[in-house]
């Protein structure tokens, strides 16, 4: 009986050897990686709003004045645009928005107001991740007031904007700004100070964009 036993454990152990050596040359099963993160694409058309402080004068940048004072004042508005995210990272887009604002100053029973003013813009970038620094340039108009002892006049002024800004996206769709222009808008004729009076403005804002 005990000669029966033995060599039942002997052939059940011959029987698993096979077994255990498969399972031990077997390769082991290659390690499932987690999907990348995708990579942010500042491509894309986005809108947004945005609040700034402006500070300028009565003057051209040739120096045509006919006010002598410098406005300044906050303003708030929106914006609009499109961007291109080119294959080694340089982004290209064109931006257009509008203010409404009270850049104003006065002296003397005269008084300035620029209160409506906007771009056309082309901007260009360098995107480092969610980081987009950029440089930006372009067309400019702006509605200002001239008050002078009680007589007012309107002109609607156009020239020239520049300036550079920084964008950080803090979603795939939500991103940050803030960006600082210089715009002249030259000098227009004002019959109720009887000379031309000119506008040059800084402006510095902060913004959010939604982007599509």
């Amino acid at each position: 009986m005990k000669r029966i036993v033995a060599c039942g454990a002997v052939l059940a152990a011959m029987a698993a050897t096979p077994v255990l050596a498969a399972d031990l040359g077997r390769a082991p099963a290659p390690a499932v990686k987690a999907p990348a993160a995708p990579v942010f694409s500042w491509t894309g058309f986005y809108i947004g709003g945005n609040a700034g402080y402006g500070w300028g004068s009565g003057q051209d940048g040739l120096g045509q004045t006919g006010t002598g004072v410098d406005p300044s004042g906050w303003f708030a508005g929106g914006q609009l645009g499109y961007n291109y995210q080119f294959a080694n990272n340089v982004v290209a887009g064109i931006e257009a928005d509008l203010q409404g604002g009270d850049i104003t100053a006065g002296t003397a029973g005269l008084s300035s107001t620029l209160d409506v003013f906007g771009t056309v813009r082309g901007r260009l970038g360098y995107a480092v991740g969610p980081v987009l620094p950029y440089v930006t340039g372009g067309f400019a108009w702006g509605n200002n007031s001239i008050d002078y002892l009680g007589l007012s006049q309107s002109n609607t002024h156009t020239g020239w904007t520049v300036g550079a800004g920084i964008e950080y996206a803090l979603t795939n769709h939500w991103t940050v700004k803030t960006e600082y222009l210089y715009t002249d808008l030259g000098a227009k004729s004002y019959d109720n100070i009887g000379t031309d009076a000119g506008v040059n403005a800084h402006t510095a804002k902060i913004g959010v964009n939604y982007k599509f």
